[in-house]
């Protein structure tokens, strides 16, 4: 891989990565820490898998699975399935920002 790819194949995936986290913590937030500086960075660690389920095309399910999961499993929340398929919807709109975003 030449260097100058690489070089866009990395800053595409921090876009990717920015993009997921920002919406993990200001739309998501399922424990409500959004507002507490020090908590910003409390859902960062589920943003790899998230971007891995995104530019593999993964199905809407396999999203959706992971974050109910997470709610549900990890956090022990009751959840709100709805809420979730909406986010998991939400989070697969990022590859076409992404895109959209690409020339600016």
């Amino acid at each position: 891989m030449r260097d100058s790819s690489r070089k866009a194949t990395l800053a595409e995936a921090e876009r990717y990565l920015k993009s997921i986290k920002t919406a993990l913590l200001s739309e998501w937030d399922p424990i409500g820490v959004k507002h507490f500086p020090e908590a910003q960075d409390e859902y960062d660690s589920y943003a790899p898998h998230i971007y891995t389920l995104l530019i593999t095309r993964r199905p809407r399910h396999e999203l959706y699975d992971y974050l109910w999961r997470l709610e549900t499993e990890h956090m022990g929340l009751t959840g709100d399935r709805q809420a979730t398929e909406r986010f998991a919807e939400r989070l697969l709109r990022i590859p076409q920002e992404i895109e959209e975003g690409r020339g600016d």
